[in-house]
């Protein structure tokens, strides 16, 4: 994994993309918060980070405002582009197991295990 790192180092660039250094707290998750109406203060709260970090976070984000933005629309579209992936592969998984019959009763299932540990000389 490779890091840039910004010169107030607290903001990197890591695989997952602009990160908080030492965390694995992205940029991007700080986005939303703040798209959310959020005040720094409470998302330094809500992720635990320390006034420098948040400071520096939010030093960057104004500095680099146009790549942070695009970054994380970036972000947000493979976010959606994943969870409608998700959302067609667990219904075509729901409709399969809707048409399958339901297992046989837990009595039958328990004869049925006996006679094969009969078999098998198992107790």
């Amino acid at each position: 994994m490779t890091e840039s790192v910004t010169p107030s180092s607290t903001v990197v660039r890591t695989s997952r993309g602009l990160s908080i250094a030492g965390r694995r707290l992205t940029l991007y998750s700080i986005m939303d918060y703040l798209r959310a109406g959020w005040p720094p203060h409470l998302i330094r709260d809500e992720f635990n980070l320390t006034d420098k970090q948040m400071n520096d976070v939010m030093e960057y984000i104004t500095a680099h405002r146009d790549q942070v933005e695009q970054e994380y629309k970036m972000v947000l579209q493979q976010a959606e582009e994943n969870r409608r992936y998700w959302e067609t592969r667990n219904r075509e998984r729901f409709e399969r197991l809707a048409q399958t019959p339901p297992p046989q009763d837990q009595e039958q299932l328990r004869a049925k295990l006996q006679v094969i540990k009969a078999r098998l000389g198992i107790a």
